[in-house]
């Protein structure tokens, strides 16, 4: 294998230019040449590409997003898509694929390996943790650690002016953000789509804490389980206490990463492209244990929605 590509697909989280970075000078110590796909899936489309070298991936191991950019291709579920994909794909002569996204890219890269026989490998990226075969995913452990700062700053004002702040979190239809969050700061309540909530048992235990001695509280939503704007809303109908409510929203994706992002973006990094290289395909890295492991692309698991039932215990018994 003389020529591999790498994409960034998928939302862009934080550590997935350590990841590239990874990749590129892994490949390059194996004399291999590296081509980075630009615009994502849309680029793929495009054939858009260009060599990378060493250089090209100096400096970036700190800085968020992607050096790559990353757009999706709804048109490649389309027949029309895959057969523009596949005359890219012979313009672009690659020998292989390292792909840094998410579940949906990763779905687009099985398409790859099975139906025009490019093998490729996945690196885990996205703030959500929500890709099965890997406790952690490059950019989740940054964007608990940008929501953790927010919640503490708001709750600075929440108890100042003695108010409930309702704060929603991302992490699409997965509650691992929302509920780690909850637990590194204290929160009252945590709402996520894992676990049915009661708005009216809310506001009694809510009330209780205030019966208790509590001035203020925080109210954590996962975006995937309701908007705040509704649960503020319901809430305000049912309680006669200052409501805030406030939309982190896409400040969790951005900023540089964690050293604990970087760190395993870069290990994701140089085992998919030694794996690749060494003949593996269609498999994806991951964490497990704290040890690294490959399996499937298109493996399926209920490990997080296990630890956000296993975190929200131990939530019920610590506020």
């Amino acid at each position: 294998m003389k020529r591999i590509g790498v994409l960034t697909g998928g939302g862009d989280s934080a550590g997935m230019n350590a990841a590239l970075r990874a990749v590129v000078r892994t490949a390059l110590s194996e004399g291999a040449e590296v081509v980075g796909i630009q615009r994502g899936w849309l680029g793929l489309s495009e054939a858009d590409a260009r060599p990378l070298t060493s250089r090209d991936v100096a400096g970036i191991l700190h800085a968020g997003g992607t050096i790559l950019r990353t757009f999706r291709y709804p048109d490649f579920k389309l027949e029309t898509g895959q057969e523009k994909v596949g005359r890219a794909l012979k313009k672009l002569k690659l020998d292989g694929l390292v792909i840094i996204g998410g579940d949906g890219s990763f779905r687009g890269g099985a398409v790859l390996d099975k139906t025009f026989d490019l093998p490729v490998m996945g690196v885990p990226a996205t703030i959500d943790n929500d890709i099965p075969g890997t406790d952690f995913s490059i950019g989740f452990d940054s964007a608990l650690n940008i929501a953790v700062d927010a919640v503490d700053k708001i709750r600075d004002t929440a108890s100042s002016h003695g108010r409930i702040f309702v704060i929603e979190v991302m992490g699409r239809s997965c509650g691992l953000l929302a509920m780690q969050a909850g637990l590194s700061t204290g929160a009252e309540e945590v709402i996520v789509p894992e676990i049915p909530f009661d708005l009216d048992a809310i506001c009694r235990r809510i009330e209780g804490g205030y019966d208790r001695g509590k001035q203020h509280a925080v109210i954590l939503v996962a975006e995937g389980a309701a908007k705040a704007p509704y649960i503020e809303y319901e809430l305000k109908s049912r309680l006669k206490r200052s409501i805030r409510m406030v939309v982190l929203g896409h400040v969790q994706r951005g900023g540089s990463p964690s050293a604990a992002d970087r760190i395993l973006a870069t290990r994701f990094g140089v085992e998919a492209t030694r794996l690749l290289l060494g003949g593996e395909r269609g498999k994806m890295v991951g964490m497990v244990s704290g040890r690294l492991k490959a399996g499937p692309l298109a493996t399926r698991s209920d490990v997080a929605r296990k630890q956000v039932l296993a975190y929200e215990q131990m939530l019920r018994l610590l506020t």
